[in-house]
């Protein structure tokens, strides 16, 4: 592992073969292979997972105060899962649009299941 203050040996050996002290800085593989499990098991959508703005709890149903500010909310994600649609097409920004750009998704309201990168779920629990 590099430090701060290598000894005159590791220096030595940075000068002549810099590319074999770079691979002592990667973890090992195993390593590696648990930190790629654990990012699956926390970025997969599971199937039954509810999202924000998706379902109206039951009790709300009752109360048309609360039915209509939900249905309000429901429409106002759905215009801004269009926005983004929209500015993920658009042509003048560069930053959305062109080759080898990926679209922008993270806050879509909905997700299939599976790691998508999309979709905000109503409760987080890790």
């Amino acid at each position: 592992m590099p430090t701060e203050n290598p000894s005159e040996d590791e220096f030595k050996n940075f000068l002549a073969k810099p590319e074999f002290e770079l691979l002592k800085c990667f973890p090992s593989q195993i390593q590696a292979t648990k930190v790629m499990a654990v990012l699956d098991v926390l970025s997969n959508h599971s199937p039954d997972e509810e999202y924000l703005g998706e379902n109206m709890e039951p009790s709300w149903a009752e109360n048309p105060v609360i039915t209509a500010a939900f249905e309000r909310f429901n429409g106002r994600l759905k215009e801004l899962e269009g926005i983004i649609d929209e500015r993920n097409t658009n042509l003048k920004l560069k930053n959305r649009v062109g080759a080898g750009v990926v679209p922008y998704e993270l806050l879509k309201p909905i997700s299939k299941p599976g790691v998508t990168g999309r979709g905000v779920p109503n409760s987080i629990s890790i």
